[in-house]
């Protein structure tokens, strides 16, 4: 544990208090640390009451007291915080009737409109979660007009895809499109919400309603904004790389590109009925690849061979 790290002071105040109090009483010169960290180090202990400074040497004080009046001045102004947030909330509640970084298209034009807007406009990186297809069944699922042009101008695009769009070969198709302009893809077994961000400056839900209706959300910057961009790198973070398209006659090609597709696969949570469609070969084959793989890794169950896989850096 790293006690007063834990409250806020750097690792070169704790080191020399840490120090002091083996040592006791000593010269400024000959504590450690680097002269352009000490001073403020000094500071910062000085402000919690840890050690006193005079005529160049530096003395360090009890912990328990000091400490214990950092508690109650925290704990003063915590309850203060909660009052104030109280306060506020009233206020708010009887004069904001509608929050003003929110605003509503109940159009399929308008919402088509708003997404092309957020991608023409964006000049870093757009970051979306996809649920799957947004079109119906009997639709043909297409690229998003804008994202190709916002990869050619060098904008980042990063999206987790819902496992859905994995059981369609139409919308894996215009995924695979995307991922070869430039697009980092992963996959995540279940995506609950259709998402886009630009840039941190505006993100878009869109929803699908009754009958032919498409519906989107502009959120902009707000704490609303914030916390759906904390939810997207959560997604990010637990979801796999999506390779390249490969073409499904590679299925002997040993253990490349084919077969980091197929531990993809697994880890987004598709069945073997759904991976054997996708590579044109029969629940049999698959599950004797698996098999295989599980052999060379030495994994008992296909948990184990997912732990195995990512360890080597295969997915």
């Amino acid at each position: 544990m790293r006690p007063l790290q834990a409250l806020g002071l750097s690792p070169t105040a704790e080191a020399i208090y840490f120090s002091l109090a083996e040592a006791g009483q000593s010269p400024v010169e000959a504590l450690p640390a680097l002269r352009e960290d000490l001073e403020r180090a000094l500071a910062e202990l000085e402000a919690l009451g840890l050690v006193t400074v005079a005529d160049g040497r530096v003395s360090p004080l009890p912990p328990l007291s000091a400490l214990a009046s950092y508690a109650e001045r925290r704990a003063r102004e915590a309850l203060l915080a909660r009052e104030s947030a109280a306060v506020l909330a009233r206020i708010w509640q009887d004069h904001q009737r509608s929050a003003s970084y929110l605003e509503s298209v109940a159009s399929a034009d308008g919402t088509a409109a708003m997404e092309r807007k957020l991608l023409d406009q964006a000049e870093r990186e757009v970051r979306a979660l996809v649920l799957g297809p947004v079109s119906r069944p009997e639709e043909t699922p297409r690229v998003a007009a804008g994202t190709l042009e916002a990869l050619a101008r060098g904008v980042a695009i990063r999206a987790v895809y819902g496992a859905e769009i994995l059981r369609r070969p139409a919308a894996l198709a215009a995924l695979r499109a995307c991922v070869e302009a430039g697009e980092q893809a992963r996959v995540f077994p279940d995506i609950s919400l259709h998402m886009l961000i630009g840039d941190d400056r505006e993100a878009l839900l869109i929803f699908r309603g009754d009958g032919e209706t498409r519906h989107a959300i502009a959120i902009q910057p707000s704490g609303l904004l914030t916390g759906l961009t904390g939810i997207f790198e959560s997604f990010w973070r637990m979801a796999v790389p999506l390779a390249a398209t490969v073409e499904a006659d590679d299925l002997d090609a040993g253990r490349t590109a084919e077969e980091r597709r197929l531990l993809s696969y697994l880890s987004a949570g598709l069945t073997d009925e759904s991976i054997a469609r996708e590579f044109g070969v029969s629940e049999r084959t698959v599950a004797r690849r698996i098999a295989r793989l599980q052999d060379v890794l030495g994994a008992q169950t296909r948990f184990q061979l997912g732990v195995q896989a990512s360890r080597k850096g295969w997915i």
